[in-house]
């Protein structure tokens, strides 16, 4: 049950910060999270492998549940 209500939730991520500057393995997970320009926003369902990559790149993005 607890699965169900994890992979409904969706996690909205907006770009704020420039990953100009910042390593490679920075700039390809933003990438990954299908984020190309500043104050893009995308949506995605709620995920350990999703938490991960925002952990990695929290300074450049915005975070919203």
């Amino acid at each position: 049950m607890a699965k169900a209500k994890t992979a409904a939730r969706k996690i909205k991520v907006t770009l704020v910060r420039s990953p100009i500057g910042y390593p490679q393995p920075q700039k390809d997970t933003v990438r990954a999270l299908g984020l190309r320009r500043m104050n893009q926003t995308v949506e995605h369902p709620d995920s350990p492998a999703l938490r991960g990559m925002l952990a990695k790149v929290v300074h450049l993005l915005r975070v919203e549940e």
